[in-house]
């Protein structure tokens, strides 16, 4: 099956470079490109692509506005939001985190890496970077937005024992194979559990579960060493 992609980005040069790099790939095509965040909303409606590639500063309308725009489009619920960026810790990839982007990376990354997370958004296992993500996350958790919680604490006890403990590891970064190992668990079991607590909190994807579980407190933001607690 072959992964359609569209690209928003205000560089042309960029977008140029970006789709001979994607259509490289048997797996991947670059179906539409946008050159702002108002185009990219139109195009995604258009085109329902599997993945956007969002960057966060365009003119007109922002990354960060046009990806609140598709995500909360119901007819575009498999449509995942891949934010890069050129800052990993710009506050704004946290709102456009907030907001319901699947993952995020710098432009600095190798082709490689650009290709295997397109792959890996596609198919709803986002969080992408676990350091990087885990301390985008604790930054924007220290002043959330209290009117936009994903989940207060009494859905997140309808999940099981199990699904909670399977939610922390993944909030932690850990992936789907420490996870299993961590738990003496299959990783498709793991799977499992992650599929059935996204399901129960309604979570588009593996990175708005890891939202949810620090934003209901299932798991607690720590400082990173060498940061203050000012």
């Amino acid at each position: 099956m072959t992964i359609r992609v569209l690209l928003a980005d205000d560089q042309a040069l960029l977008r140029a470079t970006f789709r001979i790099l994607i259509e490289s790939a048997e797996d991947l095509t670059v179906i539409a490109e946008a050159a702002d965040g108002r185009e990219a909303v139109e195009l995604a409606e258009t085109h329902r692509p599997d993945v956007v590639i969002m960057d966060i500063r365009m003119p007109n309308v922002d990354g960060v506005t046009a990806t609140a725009a598709i995500c909360a489009r119901p007819e575009l619920s498999d449509t995942h939001i891949l934010v890069l960026t050129t800052f990993e810790n710009d506050e704004n990839v946290a709102k456009a985190l907030r907001a319901g982007a699947s993952g995020f990376l710098g432009k600095g990354v190798s082709p490689e890496v650009l290709l295997s997370s397109i792959r890996t958004v596609a198919a709803g296992e986002a969080l992408l970077s676990p350091t990087a993500t885990r301390a985008l996350v604790t930054r924007f958790l220290a002043t959330p937005d209290t009117d936009d919680f994903l989940a207060l604490p009494e859905v997140v006890r309808t999940l099981t024992d199990r699904e909670r403990e399977v939610t922390a590891l993944a909030a932690l970064g850990k992936s789907n194979a420490e996870i299993a190992e961590r738990l003496v668990l299959s990783p498709l079991t793991v799977r499992s559990h992650i599929q059935r607590a996204m399901t129960k909190l309604d979570a588009r994807d593996r990175a708005q579960l890891v939202v949810v579980a620090y934003q209901s407190g299932l798991v607690t933001p720590r400082p990173h060493p060498g940061t203050s607690g000012t």
